[in-house]
């Protein structure tokens, strides 16, 4: 568990967040601050709804390719990445109530997975291209992109990340390494997009 304390950003108060983009110390203050902020419930589900086909369509492309060139390919792979995690951020911070009744309806195993997969390719988003080169996270195999698979990687150097920042990219790297490294990337993928798709239709259908 990550040490951590920060201000509610609807009434203030510190708070110790159990996820790393928590922004509200209780229900309540979340419930209060999207009442106040959040646009009309039809912009949202169209907004929502438009990020999750745009991510299903690039995991499909990804899924069906073959004999593609390395640039080519690793460039796939990266969109996939950003489209995953930037879906995921979105539901996890504007939807976290229907996120998490999804998530508590799988097992207990299947929920670790879920969950380790989101981090690990969190890790990726954060190191791919800045810190690391394509090539150090994906080893090319047959000519199906989807059955390439992420390479293990040794412990990232995070000396210029503040303390909080080391320990949860450390959290991130370790859940790369217990759940994708030597995996398919197209497995990784398909895993991520049906919980994703899960998660946004339980939140449209809310009241």
């Amino acid at each position: 568990m990550v040490t951590d304390t920060r201000s509610c950003a609807q009434c203030g108060v510190g708070f110790s967040p159990r996820r790393e983009h928590a922004r509200f110390c209780s229900a309540r203050c979340r419930v209060a601050w999207n009442r106040l902020n959040a646009s009309g419930p039809a912009a949202v589900g169209d907004a929502l709804d438009w990020t999750i086909t745009a991510m299903r369509e690039t995991i499909d492309r990804l899924q069906r390719a073959r004999g593609w060139d390395q640039p080519h390919a690793f460039a796939a792979v990266s969109e996939a990445v950003w489209w995953v995690t930037m879906v995921d951020a979105t539901l996890v911070r504007y939807h976290p109530d229907a996120y998490d009744g999804v998530l508590a309806g799988h097992a207990a195993a299947e929920r670790e997975i879920i969950e380790g997969t989101f981090g690990g390719l969190r890790f990726v988003r954060n190191q791919m291209g800045y810190y690391l080169d394509h090539a150090d996270f994906i080893k090319p195999g047959a000519a199906a992109i989807a059955t390439w698979t992420w390479r293990p990687l040794p412990e990232p150097g995070l000396d210029s990340l503040p303390a909080r920042g080391q320990e949860w990219e450390m959290t991130r790297y370790r859940e790369y390494q217990a759940r994708l490294a030597e995996r398919p990337v197209g497995e990784t993928f398909q895993c991520a997009a049906t919980f994703l798709h899960r998660a946004s239709e339980s939140c449209l259908t809310r009241p």
